[in-house]
Protein backbone atom coordinates (compact mmCIF):
# COMPACT_ATOMS: atom_id res chain seq x y z
CA UNK A 1 0.00 0.00 0.00
CA UNK A 2 1.06 3.29 -0.74
CA UNK A 3 1.71 6.57 1.46
CA UNK A 4 -0.85 8.69 -0.30
CA UNK A 5 -1.26 12.59 -0.07
CA UNK A 6 -3.25 15.11 -1.25
CA UNK A 7 -2.39 18.82 -1.08
CA UNK A 8 -4.78 21.26 -0.82
CA UNK A 9 -6.12 24.92 0.38
CA UNK A 10 -8.75 26.80 1.69
CA UNK A 11 -8.29 30.78 0.84
CA UNK A 12 -4.67 29.99 0.58
CA UNK A 13 -4.77 28.55 3.84
CA UNK A 14 -2.95 25.16 2.84
CA UNK A 15 -2.22 21.54 4.41
CA UNK A 16 -1.31 18.52 3.63
CA UNK A 17 -4.14 15.76 3.73
CA UNK A 18 -3.92 12.20 4.79
CA UNK A 19 -6.68 9.52 3.36
CA UNK A 20 -6.20 7.39 6.34
CA UNK A 21 -10.36 5.94 6.34
CA UNK A 22 -9.49 2.81 8.83
CA UNK A 23 -6.62 4.60 10.79
CA UNK A 24 -3.89 1.68 9.89
CA UNK A 25 -1.81 3.67 7.90
CA UNK A 26 -1.28 6.61 10.11
CA UNK A 27 -1.51 5.76 13.55
CA UNK A 28 -0.57 8.54 16.25
CA UNK A 29 2.79 6.13 16.68
CA UNK A 30 3.66 6.85 13.08
CA UNK A 31 1.68 10.31 12.41
CA UNK A 32 4.03 11.72 15.61
CA UNK A 33 4.71 15.33 15.78
CA UNK A 34 8.33 14.98 14.37
CA UNK A 35 6.73 13.82 10.98
CA UNK A 36 4.34 16.42 10.74
CA UNK A 37 6.71 19.27 11.28
CA UNK A 38 8.98 17.30 8.50
CA UNK A 39 5.64 17.07 6.23
CA UNK A 40 4.97 21.35 6.31
CA UNK A 41 8.41 22.26 5.68
CA UNK A 42 8.28 24.02 2.59
CA UNK A 43 11.67 23.42 1.23
CA UNK A 44 12.42 19.92 2.41
CA UNK A 45 9.08 18.97 2.80
CA UNK A 46 5.40 19.37 1.20
CA UNK A 47 4.58 22.71 2.40
CA UNK A 48 1.75 23.23 4.74
CA UNK A 49 0.10 25.28 7.09
CA UNK A 50 -1.08 21.84 8.77
CA UNK A 51 -1.94 18.17 8.34
CA UNK A 52 -5.04 16.37 7.91
CA UNK A 53 -5.88 13.25 8.53
CA UNK A 54 -8.93 11.75 7.09
CA UNK A 55 -10.11 9.01 9.23
CA UNK A 56 -13.33 7.06 10.87
CA UNK A 57 -13.98 8.28 13.78
CA UNK A 58 -13.82 4.90 15.50
CA UNK A 59 -10.42 4.95 14.73
CA UNK A 60 -9.45 7.75 16.63
CA UNK A 61 -8.19 7.06 20.37
CA UNK A 62 -9.60 10.61 22.13
CA UNK A 63 -12.61 10.65 19.91
CA UNK A 64 -15.32 9.44 22.39
CA UNK A 65 -13.76 11.80 24.53
CA UNK A 66 -14.09 14.90 22.59
CA UNK A 67 -17.19 14.25 20.61
CA UNK A 68 -19.44 12.54 23.20
CA UNK A 69 -22.85 11.38 22.55
CA UNK A 70 -22.05 12.45 18.69
CA UNK A 71 -19.79 10.02 18.22
CA UNK A 72 -22.09 7.64 16.64
CA UNK A 73 -23.59 10.23 14.51
CA UNK A 74 -19.54 11.67 13.10
CA UNK A 75 -18.96 8.75 11.20
CA UNK A 76 -15.85 11.02 9.86
CA UNK A 77 -12.79 12.70 11.96
CA UNK A 78 -10.49 15.26 10.72
CA UNK A 79 -7.36 14.78 12.92
CA UNK A 80 -5.94 18.09 12.47
CA UNK A 81 -2.51 19.05 13.78
CA UNK A 82 -0.89 22.48 13.31
CA UNK A 83 2.78 22.86 11.22
CA UNK A 84 4.57 22.76 14.62
CA UNK A 85 3.00 18.78 15.18
CA UNK A 86 0.73 19.78 17.82
CA UNK A 87 -2.85 18.63 18.12
CA UNK A 88 -5.39 21.49 16.81
CA UNK A 89 -9.09 21.85 18.27
CA UNK A 90 -10.42 23.22 14.67
CA UNK A 91 -10.35 25.04 11.27
CA UNK A 92 -12.94 26.66 9.17
CA UNK A 93 -10.66 26.39 6.30
CA UNK A 94 -9.06 23.00 6.90
CA UNK A 95 -12.57 21.41 7.16
CA UNK A 96 -14.10 22.91 4.35
CA UNK A 97 -11.39 21.08 2.35
CA UNK A 98 -11.79 17.78 4.97
CA UNK A 99 -15.06 17.77 2.92
CA UNK A 100 -14.07 18.22 -0.24
CA UNK A 101 -11.33 15.69 -0.14
CA UNK A 102 -14.10 13.11 1.62
CA UNK A 103 -16.39 13.80 -1.75
CA UNK A 104 -13.38 14.06 -4.32
CA UNK A 105 -12.36 11.12 -3.12
CA UNK A 106 -15.84 8.96 -3.59
CA UNK A 107 -16.16 8.77 0.28
CA UNK A 108 -19.15 11.07 0.51
CA UNK A 109 -21.64 12.05 -1.96
CA UNK A 110 -21.98 15.56 -2.96
CA UNK A 111 -25.57 16.13 -3.17
CA UNK A 112 -26.43 14.39 -0.03
CA UNK A 113 -23.89 16.93 1.66
CA UNK A 114 -26.14 19.76 0.50
CA UNK A 115 -27.87 19.76 4.16
CA UNK A 116 -24.22 19.16 6.07
CA UNK A 117 -22.96 16.33 7.49
CA UNK A 118 -21.60 15.83 10.95
CA UNK A 119 -17.60 15.55 11.29
CA UNK A 120 -15.81 15.39 14.30
CA UNK A 121 -13.18 17.25 15.53
CA UNK A 122 -11.24 18.29 18.78
CA UNK A 123 -13.24 21.22 19.26
CA UNK A 124 -16.21 18.72 19.34
CA UNK A 125 -18.92 18.21 16.07
CA UNK A 126 -19.26 20.24 12.94
CA UNK A 127 -22.09 20.44 10.15
CA UNK A 128 -20.31 20.99 6.89
CA UNK A 129 -22.32 21.25 3.73
CA UNK A 130 -21.94 21.37 0.10
CA UNK A 131 -23.44 25.15 -1.79
CA UNK A 132 -24.77 24.48 -4.82
CA UNK A 133 -22.13 27.15 -6.41
CA UNK A 134 -19.34 24.66 -5.55
CA UNK A 135 -18.07 26.05 -2.31
CA UNK A 136 -19.10 24.47 1.02
CA UNK A 137 -20.22 25.80 4.54
CA UNK A 138 -19.73 24.98 8.05
CA UNK A 139 -21.75 25.33 11.34
CA UNK A 140 -18.93 26.82 13.39
CA UNK A 141 -21.21 27.51 16.39
CA UNK A 142 -21.62 30.11 18.26
CA UNK A 143 -18.59 33.01 19.22
CA UNK A 144 -18.13 32.84 23.01
CA UNK A 145 -16.58 35.95 24.09
CA UNK A 146 -14.61 35.82 27.43
CA UNK A 147 -13.00 38.96 28.06
CA UNK A 148 -10.78 41.85 26.68
CA UNK A 149 -6.76 41.44 26.33
CA UNK A 150 -3.91 43.29 24.63
CA UNK A 151 -1.13 41.64 21.50
CA UNK A 152 1.94 43.51 21.33
CA UNK A 153 4.17 43.44 18.18
CA UNK A 154 7.45 45.71 17.74
CA UNK A 155 6.32 47.62 21.62
CA UNK A 156 3.19 48.90 20.13
CA UNK A 157 -0.13 47.62 21.96
CA UNK A 158 -3.11 46.42 20.33
CA UNK A 159 -6.26 46.22 22.82
CA UNK A 160 -8.85 43.15 21.52
CA UNK A 161 -11.94 40.77 22.06
CA UNK A 162 -10.96 37.52 23.53
CA UNK A 163 -13.51 35.33 21.21
CA UNK A 164 -13.64 31.28 21.66
CA UNK A 165 -13.84 29.55 18.63
CA UNK A 166 -13.37 26.30 20.25
CA UNK A 167 -10.26 27.58 20.08
CA UNK A 168 -8.73 30.63 21.46
CA UNK A 169 -8.63 33.99 19.58
CA UNK A 170 -7.69 38.21 20.08
CA UNK A 171 -9.15 40.39 17.28
CA UNK A 172 -7.87 43.37 17.78
CA UNK A 173 -9.67 46.03 16.15
CA UNK A 174 -7.45 48.76 14.33
CA UNK A 175 -6.60 51.60 12.09
CA UNK A 176 -3.13 50.74 11.92
CA UNK A 177 -2.19 50.20 8.31
CA UNK A 178 -2.22 46.04 8.32
CA UNK A 179 0.65 45.51 5.19
CA UNK A 180 3.23 47.18 8.11
CA UNK A 181 3.04 45.21 11.07
CA UNK A 182 5.54 42.16 11.36
CA UNK A 183 3.81 39.28 12.21
CA UNK A 184 6.99 37.02 11.40
CA UNK A 185 6.90 36.51 15.23
CA UNK A 186 4.13 35.92 17.90
CA UNK A 187 2.42 38.89 19.06
CA UNK A 188 2.78 39.43 22.66
CA UNK A 189 -0.48 38.48 24.81
CA UNK A 190 -1.37 37.70 28.29
CA UNK A 191 -0.67 34.26 29.46
CA UNK A 192 -2.97 34.32 32.10
CA UNK A 193 -5.64 35.08 29.92
CA UNK A 194 -4.49 32.64 27.26
CA UNK A 195 -2.93 30.08 29.24
CA UNK A 196 -2.71 27.65 26.16
CA UNK A 197 -1.89 30.05 23.49
CA UNK A 198 -3.83 31.90 21.30
CA UNK A 199 -4.11 33.07 17.48
CA UNK A 200 -4.28 36.92 17.34
CA UNK A 201 -6.24 38.75 14.43
CA UNK A 202 -5.28 42.37 13.37
CA UNK A 203 -8.65 43.59 11.22
CA UNK A 204 -9.74 46.92 9.50
CA UNK A 205 -13.44 47.08 9.40
CA UNK A 206 -13.92 49.12 5.97
CA UNK A 207 -16.46 51.68 5.58
CA UNK A 208 -18.59 51.13 3.42
CA UNK A 209 -20.00 46.99 3.40
CA UNK A 210 -20.02 44.83 0.55
CA UNK A 211 -22.88 44.03 -1.40
CA UNK A 212 -25.36 42.28 1.00
CA UNK A 213 -23.20 42.05 3.52
CA UNK A 214 -23.60 44.18 7.32
CA UNK A 215 -19.89 44.76 7.87
CA UNK A 216 -16.65 44.43 5.40
CA UNK A 217 -13.28 43.72 6.94
CA UNK A 218 -9.57 42.99 6.18
CA UNK A 219 -7.83 40.49 8.39
CA UNK A 220 -4.36 39.59 8.78
CA UNK A 221 -3.69 36.62 11.83
CA UNK A 222 -0.79 34.79 13.72
CA UNK A 223 -1.79 31.57 14.21
CA UNK A 224 -0.10 29.67 17.37
CA UNK A 225 2.06 26.77 16.61
CA UNK A 226 1.69 27.68 13.05
CA UNK A 227 2.82 31.66 12.34
CA UNK A 228 1.17 33.63 10.15
CA UNK A 229 -0.94 32.23 7.67
CA UNK A 230 -3.10 33.36 4.38
CA UNK A 231 -6.60 32.87 5.75
CA UNK A 232 -7.96 31.55 9.18
CA UNK A 233 -12.06 30.26 9.30
CA UNK A 234 -12.13 30.58 13.14
CA UNK A 235 -10.50 33.27 12.87
CA UNK A 236 -12.84 34.86 10.37
CA UNK A 237 -15.90 33.49 12.79
CA UNK A 238 -13.97 35.15 15.50
CA UNK A 239 -13.58 38.76 13.66
CA UNK A 240 -17.18 39.22 12.30
CA UNK A 241 -18.46 38.61 15.92
CA UNK A 242 -16.07 40.77 17.41
CA UNK A 243 -16.87 43.61 14.52
CA UNK A 244 -20.51 43.31 15.06
CA UNK A 245 -20.05 43.39 18.57
CA UNK A 246 -18.32 46.87 18.39
CA UNK A 247 -21.08 48.63 16.76
CA UNK A 248 -23.52 46.95 18.94
CA UNK A 249 -24.91 49.32 22.11
CA UNK A 250 -24.72 46.24 23.89
CA UNK A 251 -20.96 45.05 22.96
CA UNK A 252 -21.51 41.62 24.47
CA UNK A 253 -24.84 41.13 24.16
CA UNK A 254 -26.12 39.03 20.94
CA UNK A 255 -25.24 39.67 17.92
CA UNK A 256 -26.81 39.30 14.05
CA UNK A 257 -25.30 39.77 10.62
CA UNK A 258 -23.22 39.14 7.77
CA UNK A 259 -19.79 39.80 8.03
CA UNK A 260 -17.40 39.60 4.40
CA UNK A 261 -14.04 39.12 5.44
CA UNK A 262 -11.23 39.48 2.61
CA UNK A 263 -7.91 37.71 4.09
CA UNK A 264 -4.64 37.47 1.72
CA UNK A 265 -5.69 34.15 0.58
CA UNK A 266 -8.96 35.37 -0.96
CA UNK A 267 -12.91 35.69 0.64
CA UNK A 268 -14.96 34.56 3.26
CA UNK A 269 -18.74 35.44 4.53
CA UNK A 270 -19.87 34.87 8.01
CA UNK A 271 -23.14 34.83 8.69
CA UNK A 272 -23.40 35.38 12.74
CA UNK A 273 -26.24 35.01 15.23
CA UNK A 274 -27.01 34.21 18.93
CA UNK A 275 -27.11 30.57 18.24
CA UNK A 276 -24.32 30.17 16.14
CA UNK A 277 -21.61 31.08 13.31
CA UNK A 278 -21.67 29.95 9.55
CA UNK A 279 -18.42 30.17 7.52
CA UNK A 280 -18.68 30.57 4.10
CA UNK A 281 -15.63 29.98 1.26
CA UNK A 282 -14.02 27.73 -1.31
CA UNK A 283 -11.96 24.33 -1.26
CA UNK A 284 -9.69 23.13 -3.65
CA UNK A 285 -7.65 19.86 -4.31
CA UNK A 286 -4.24 21.15 -6.11
CA UNK A 287 -2.29 17.68 -6.35
CA UNK A 288 -2.33 14.30 -4.88
CA UNK A 289 0.60 11.75 -4.89
CA UNK A 290 2.93 9.17 -2.98
CA UNK A 291 5.57 9.98 -0.17
CA UNK A 292 8.55 7.94 -1.44
CA UNK A 293 10.44 5.84 1.52
CA UNK A 294 13.80 7.50 0.50
CA UNK A 295 12.23 10.73 1.88
CA UNK A 296 10.51 8.87 5.19
CA UNK A 297 13.63 6.74 6.19
CA UNK A 298 15.78 10.50 5.69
Amino acid sequence: MSDRFLLGHGTENDFVVLPDPDGDRWPEDRLDAALVRCLCERRSGLGGDGVLRVVRSRHVPDAPAVLGDHLDACEWFMDHRNADGSHAEMCGNGIRLFLHVLVTEGLLDRAACADGVLVGTRGGPRRVGADAGGGYWVDMGPARPFGHGEATVAGRAFPGQAVSMGNPHLVCLTDADLGTLDLTAQPGFDDGLFPEGVNVEFVQVLASPAEGADAHVRLRVHERGVGETRSCGTGACATAYAALAARSPEPEGPQHGTVVVDVPGGRLTVDVSPATTVLRGPAVVVATGDLTPEWLRA
